[in-house]
């Protein structure tokens, strides 16, 4: 990968610091910034009004979610609904679809996913809804399918997990379980966010009922979308004011409508896995747009997968380390979000020593509290997380180790 192509999109990269806190929150692309401005000064203005700017503003955010969809391989844009952030979203969601359950139905939630994913779900609790936890097997670290067959039974509605784990990296076959979960007449609900800055996401493949993840990690703006097949969404009770009707999709579920400026700025990013695609190609004549998105996030994979493996070839060097998660950075398996702790040492001693060397990382729970308490790692104040993402280089990999070697 043309890792000096890549970087050049990035305007924050130009500082001296090294961003290895991706999973929170990834740097964002030149052109989303320009886009935000430009709508700004040239489009900010109310829609539905019947004068022309208010018109192309119109167009320019339809046209915004028409390649949001196109990139997730959703049936139409209208299964696309914005909104702040994916724990608000999924709140939204858990609201409207419990007032078609009743008292008994139940839920299932892993100990793997981030609170956004499991709050708004047990929270039901109180509204008579049983919830049931998936726990992931503590010797392999990974959701065992055969153990969420022994909690589906004809009550439960819902499953909600992530497709990639904040804290292990691992990624879940979320195409397996939805077929579980459909075979047990639930829908499958899927929390995207540490999945999707390293992966195509296609849900008709996965089929999923409902998909989320937060652009402010995918090279982009504080928002987020979720996808909802089209039936399901039309199943759901409106949130917005009481003229605005189940029909009314997804505007039912944005009320307060969507950020406009935010939404178009989201066409940098779509633009930029398929200049990146394009810059690696000599010839892409016939090719399909899901094709090229496929080959830019493949390039992706494969060079994420190098710099993991830099960084897990060391960490299995120090005796005092455990790698939380799968130790081989086999991309088909993990995303390049890597935890650790130190016998010795808690994980924010660690983190406060990296930061003398302008190398951001993190320590601590990841919001991922029932994970970090059912592995016994708040004695250590959480893991210690690297996060990568493919604007990372070798370089920086080598620095942080020597970081790293200053303290262990």
């Amino acid at each position: 990968m043309d890792i000096e192509f890549v970087r050049k999109q990035f305007p924050a990269l130009e500082k001296d610091f090294i961003f290895m806190d991706n999973a929170g929150g990834s740097q964002v692309l030149g052109n989303v910034i320009k886009r935000i401005s430009g709508y700004l000064v040239h489009h900010n203005v109310q829609l539905g009004a019947s004068y022309k700017i208010s018109e192309e503003a119109g167009n320019k955010l339809k046209y915004a979610t028409s390649k949001i969809a196109k990139l997730v391989n959703a049936s139409r844009p209208e299964e696309v609904v914005i909104g702040s952030s994916s724990t608000m979203l999924l709140r939204l969601l858990s609201l409207s679809i419990s007032r078609n359950w009743k008292n008994g139905d139940e839920v299932i939630v892993t100990n793997t996913d981030h609170e956004a994913n499991v709050s708004p779900w047990t929270d039901l609790e109180e509204k008579g809804i049983v919830v049931r936890t998936w726990k992931v097997n503590p010797e392999t670290l990974e959701l065992d399918i055969s153990d969420l067959r022994k909690l589906l039974n004809k009550k439960t509605q819902l499953v909600a997990v992530t497709h990639a784990s904040n804290v292990l990296g691992t990624i879940n076959p979320i195409k397996k379980i939805a077929k579980e979960v459909h075979k047990a007449g639930a829908l499958i609900c899927v929390d995207g966010v540490a999945f999707a800055p390293h992966r195509k996401i296609d849900v008709k493949e996965l089929d999923v009922d409902f998909y989320t993840f937060s652009w402010y990690k995918t090279y982009g703006p504080h928002l987020a979308m979720m996808y909802g097949k089209y039936k399901q969404l039309l199943k759901l009770d409106s949130l917005n004011h009481y003229f605005i009707g189940k029909k009314d999709i997804p505007y039912k579920l944005q009320p307060g409508n969507f950020n406009f400026e935010l939404t178009y700025s989201t066409l940098g990013i779509i633009e930029y896995y398929e200049e990146l695609f394009s810059h690696h190609q000599d010839s892409h004549k016939g090719q399909t747009y899901s094709e090229k998105i496929a080959k830019a996030f493949g390039l992706i994979a494969k060079y994420e997968q190098k710099l993991a493996a830099k960084l897990l070839d060391y960490l299995k060097t120090i005796p005092e380390v455990k790698i939380i998660g799968n130790p081989v950075a086999d991309f088909n398996k993990r995303v390049p979000t890597i935890s650790f702790v130190h016998s010795k040492l808690k994980s924010d001693e660690i983190v406060q020593k990296v930061d003398a060397f302008r190398i951001g990382i993190r320590f601590g729970d990841f919001y991922a509290k029932k994970l970090i308490q059912d592995l016994g790692l708040e004695k250590n104040n959480g893991v210690v997380r690297v996060s990568l993402v493919h604007y990372n280089t070798t370089n920086e990999i080598n620095k942080l180790i020597k970081a790293f070697q200053t303290i262990f």
